[in-house]
């Protein structure tokens, strides 16, 4: 159903979702029970019978006194109140319906009241930003039909009082728009969302290695040539804001009090820049903008004072764009290999008297901080600026964990908080999922009492794997967890704000708002039947509004007949193939499936020892993860693979009985840009009796073959001939460091395993 196509869903709006309540008289009722973030104080007043007390409003002549209170606010009210199907007036005599009163009491940015007194509902605050976000939970308490002018008929409100105030004062979004480009009216729609969940600042990702998104007037050939790339495919893809549409997107963004934080990134993440002007680097190589994701050694030259003006400059022009009181310089994953060798780098070193590359990085991070602070502007950088001791007025981002936090509030400064392990939401809902995100502590004990403060959070998204169609399932309804957590807290606990979400999602259907899911839809699990030697698996909901069929689909060859059951039932899995789960969520007709490669083999669940510990990041699963029956995908964080890194993989499974072994085989995943290589060596044994063992085959691989290959490589012994044995062994042998042509040379690379796959012979 195409969410956008709004004449298809009024019909069905006011006979179904079109009220909070049940309509009286065909008009729509509003409620309190969907408004998040969940308010400080929110009491409802009701009848004798525990009813909510309801007071009805006219769609005709609905009186607005104070709306010059809410500054430019007024005009996005104004509107929604129109396409609601309201009439409104702001100059009358008679009593008014809404009022927005400008109260003269200090407290906190964003606080307000809310109240009726008889047929007028009443807001407070000392500021327009209260003003207006006490408006944001009257738009929640109305009908969800009004979003699409369902209240044309008047409606009916429950008669509430509110007293509310955010619990940090920095709740927002990081978007990438460099690894892939959004559309300025996409930005918009994503800052009206923001917006709508009381958060406050949009944190826009502008400069990349894989592209420079800003216009500067200065150096045209940031957008001309450092805003595209050739993909490996050699389609090209790109994008710039000019600066008519940034300005355009800044005051949208202030209207509804959304403050925009420009990120300009230095001085790693950089190449789409020295693509454009190469002797902004170490080498002054010519160097394409790059095609992949990673990090990269190319970055900006420290001891270059050309460098520094370049980014002076760069640094004048936005902050003629945007009011911002911070800029964000980035300042993360900056290799400092080019430094060490570059004789400029070097001599800055001796000069100002720094002991390393490290300090070199502060130095550098504090010039720019100097330069911005003659501009009334402070940076934001992210907890790599740490390393070599804090750049003076800087605030931390932390993002590698809360370890970051904890130093730098110690250290006095501002810090804001947006960890892997519960704020990335470009990580798929197998590592953050809703509740993980809502279990979020932004403050934790060990923050307290430190001379800095925790500001607050981001929900950050990057979009390395995410063009613009993708970014909404991703980020909502993650990011309004997030958004409830840095405004209320989560005091209110996980089942009441997904009790709140429920009927909140039928607003977000009716803003065309392309939400995801809360969690993993269903889950797999494989047991193995030893009387009849079946593997059986079964696909089970994750949640209460999930169902569908899952079929098991054997490989291309295979004598299998397919087979189709409801969840919950189990199938029987002969051999190799895939389980696809066909997915409904919500009742609604999404699409929506997912595959499970899966594979039934002599080795399956049988016992298996490894000689190495596997990485706590990548464990397959467990003891039995190469030996599950559930085998790897192209996507090396999909939970299946077992991984370690600067370290060999051994391992040895007992099948039960000496068998007739037809071949034996494991997938390697391979994805150089990620540090993970082939081993060098994979050495294939058997063994009868568990303690001798013969080696049936010894294949190598070199390795380090540049490849811009990602996915899985076969490594197996082929078909054997006359081989019986109960015990196997396989042993990879790591390649070593990545190589000197490598963005990461000298560190350690990673081996990734997904099932040792035994086929019996006959």
């Amino acid at each position: 159903m195409n969410k956008y196509s709004v004449s298809l869903f009024i019909s069905v709006i006011l006979l179904i979702v079109g009220c909070s309540q049940p309509a009286i008289h065909n008009i729509p009722v509003g409620s309190a029970d969907a408004v998040i973030p969940i308010p400080v104080m929110l009491k409802v007043s009701k009848d004798t019978l525990g009813n909510p007390l309801l007071e009805y409003f006219p769609s005709e002549n609905f009186k607005v006194e104070g709306a010059e209170n809410l500054g430019e606010s007024w005009e996005v009210v104004e509107t929604w109140l129109t396409n609601a199907g309201l009439e409104v007036e702001i100059d009358f005599v008679s009593k008014p319906n809404l009022s927005f009163v400008l109260i003269d009491e200090p407290s906190e940015k964003g606080k307000y009241s809310l109240q009726f007194k008889g047929n007028e509902i009443i807001i407070s605050a000392n500021l327009a930003e209260g003003l207006f976000r006490g408006w944001t939970t009257l738009r929640l308490m109305m009908p969800v039909s009004a979003e699409v002018g369902g209240c044309s008929s008047g409606f009916y409100l429950p008669k509430v009082f509110i007293i509310d105030t955010p619990t940090l004062e920095h709740r927002g979004l990081l978007l990438d728009c460099c690894r892939h480009f959004m559309e300025p009216e996409f930005v918009k729609k994503m800052i009206d969302n923001l917006a709508l969940h009381k958060m406050n600042v949009f944190h826009w990702h502008l400069t990349e290695d894989q592209g420079w998104r800003i216009v500067i007037d200065a150096y045209p050939e940031l957008t001309n040539v450092g805003a595209w790339r050739t993909e490996l495919d050699g389609s090209t893809h790109g994008g710039f804001y000019t600066k008519n549409e940034i300005r355009d997107i800044v005051d949208y963004a202030a209207a509804r009090h959304v403050e925009i934080i420009p990120e300009i990134e230095l001085p790693g993440h950089s190449r789409a820049a020295l693509a454009a002007y190469p002797w902004l680097g170490c080498t002054g190589d010519t160097l394409p903008v790059v095609n992949k994701w990673g990090v990269f050694k190319d970055i900006y030259c420290a001891g270059n004072d050309t460098t520094l003006r370049f980014l002076e400059t760069v640094l004048d022009e936005v902050c003629e764009l945007f009011p911002s009181s911070r800029i964000h310089i980035g300042g993360d994953e900056a290799p400092k290999v080019r430094w060490h060798e570059c004789d400029k780098c070097q001599t800055r070193i001796h000069s100002e008297n720094l002991t390393d590359e490290h300090e070199l990085q502060t130095w550098f991070i504090n010039h720019i901080g100097s330069y911005l602070a003659t501009k009334g502007k402070t940076i934001i950088g992210w907890d790599e600026i740490l390393e070599g001791g804090l750049p003076e007025g800087a605030a931390v981002q932390s993002w590698r964990g809360m370890e970051g936090a904890i130093e730098a509030v110690h250290l006095g400064a501002d810090v804001i908080v947006s960890p892997t392990s519960h704020c990335y939401l470009d990580y798929p809902l197998s590592s953050i999922d809703l509740e993980k995100v809502y279990s979020f502590d932004p403050r934790p004990s060990e923050t307290l009492g430190a001379t800095g403060k925790i500001l607050g959070g981001e929900c950050n998204m990057w979009t390395e794997h995410a063009p613009q169609e993708l970014v909404e399932s991703k980020v909502f309804p993650r990011a309004i967890a997030l958004a409830e957590v840095l405004w209320s807290g989560s005091w209110a606990g996980y089942d009441n704000f997904l009790s709140r979400l429920d009927p909140h999602l039928n607003r977000l259907d009716l803003l065309g708002v392309d939400y995801g899911l809360e969690t993993d839809p269903v889950s797999l699990s494989l047991a193995l039947d030893e009387e009849s030697n079946t593997l059986n698996a079964v696909i089970t909901p994750s949640g209460p509004k999930i169902s569908g069929t899952a079929s098991f689909i054997p490989s291309k060859g295979s004598s299998v007949k397919s087979s189709q059951v409801n969840f919950s039932t189990p199938l029987v899995i002969d051999g190799p193939g895939e389980i696809n789960a066909y997915i409904n969520h919500r009742s609604r007709d999404r699409e929506f499936s997912e595959t499970f490669p899966v594979d039934h083999h002599a080795a399956v669940f049988q016992p298996l020892t490894l000689n190495y510990e596997p990485s706590p990041y990548y464990t397959g699963g467990g003891d039995y993860a190469l030996v599950d029956g559930w085998t790897g995908t192209d996507n090396f964080r999909d939970g299946t693979w077992q991984a370690v890194q600067g370290g060999d993989m051994e391992m040895t499974v007992d099948l039960g009985e000496v068998i007739s072994i037809d071949s034996v085989s494991l997938n390697f995943y391979v994805y150089q840009d990620a540090w993970i290589f082939q081993p060098s060596i994979v050495e294939f044994s058997i063994s009868s009796d568990g303690d001798n063992f013969k080696v049936i085959e010894r294949n190598t691989e070199e390795s380090f073959k540049r490849t811009d290959d990602q996915g899985l490589v076969l490594r197996s012994t082929g078909q054997l001939e006359n081989v019986r044995a109960r015990y196997v062994r396989v042993k990879a042998v790591n390649a070593g460091v990545c190589p000197d042509w490598h963005e990461a040379a000298t560190e350690p690379t990673w081996l990734f395993i997904d099932e040792l796959v035994v086929r019996k012979g006959i």
